[in-house]
């Protein structure tokens, strides 16, 4: 791989030495795993080390948690989202997917005039289940389901429908050509990688963030499963969520 990639780095170090640098800058990556990894936890402090060390400005779309529940989780890490948003480093979007609209119609406009240089998606899941009930819209306004469905109407399975909305879904965040982590859960099954089982074919790159038993002791323990234009480690990673945040350990499961 070329050595001159411009890289964004989570500044989890242990991470960014597994990633060769860091994450090649605009690349989609699913942040994937079940419930109690730490997902929201990675993506927030991608976000806070993106403003707090490299002085990258970070939005950060929630599905699940309002503003003020992320200020909470935040804290119990000394990160001071509030102070970041007022610095004009941090941005923080609520999406209500139980709304009934569609993909955020301001998202376009706040990332166009935000220009941030980190995005998050979280999760992943929930916006896609919301965008299944109500629709993406292009440019003009148009529902891509309904699109899809002028261009090709013979009946179509839920998999498939799912699958044209969240191709769209990654072709617009892509056109932002921004480096972005999506959460998605990932079932106990284990036979794909995401909730909806096409995103990791989609996304640039995959970690997966999951809990690991050794003898009678469970580790929490993350994975690079995928990462486009870049070289990195196929190690399984053993990592604890500390009070300073995300730290990998040193020892390999």
């Amino acid at each position: 791989m070329a050595e001159d990639i411009i890289r964004t780095k989570t500044g989890i170090q242990g991470l960014d030495r597994a990633l060769n640098g860091g994450i090649p800058s605009g690349n989609m990556v699913l942040v994937s795993g079940g419930a109690g990894t730490g997902k929201s936890t990675f993506c927030l402090e991608f976000i806070v080390n993106g403003a707090n060390t490299f002085g990258e400005k970070g939005l950060y779309l929630s599905t699940e948690q309002n503003k003020d529940e992320l200020y909470k989780q935040a804290s119990l890490f000394n990160w001071n989202l509030l102070e970041l948003e007022q610095k004009g480093l941090v941005k923080i979007i609520y999406y209500d997917p139980t709304s009934g609209d569609g993909f955020p119609q301001t998202f376009n406009d706040t990332v166009t005039q935000f220009k941030p240089k980190r995005i998050v998606v979280d999760s992943l899941t929930t916006l896609l289940d919301s965008l299944l009930i109500s629709g993406i819209s292009d440019e003009k306004g148009f529902s891509l389901v309904q699109i899809a469905e002028t261009i090709n109407p013979i009946p179509r399975t839920e998999q498939i429908v799912t699958k044209h909305v969240l191709y769209s879904l990654f072709k617009v965040l892509k056109a932002f050509k921004i480096t972005t982590l999506l959460t998605t859960e990932m079932p106990e099954n284990g036979k794909t990688l995401s909730a909806d089982g096409v995103s990791e074919f989609v996304a640039d790159g995959v970690i997966i963030l999951q809990y690991v038993g050794v003898g009678s002791v469970d580790f929490r323990s993350m994975t690079v499963r995928k990462m486009r234009y870049t070289d990195h480690s196929k190690s399984t990673l053993a990592y604890a969520i500390e009070p300073s945040g995300i730290s990998i350990k040193e020892s390999e499961i």
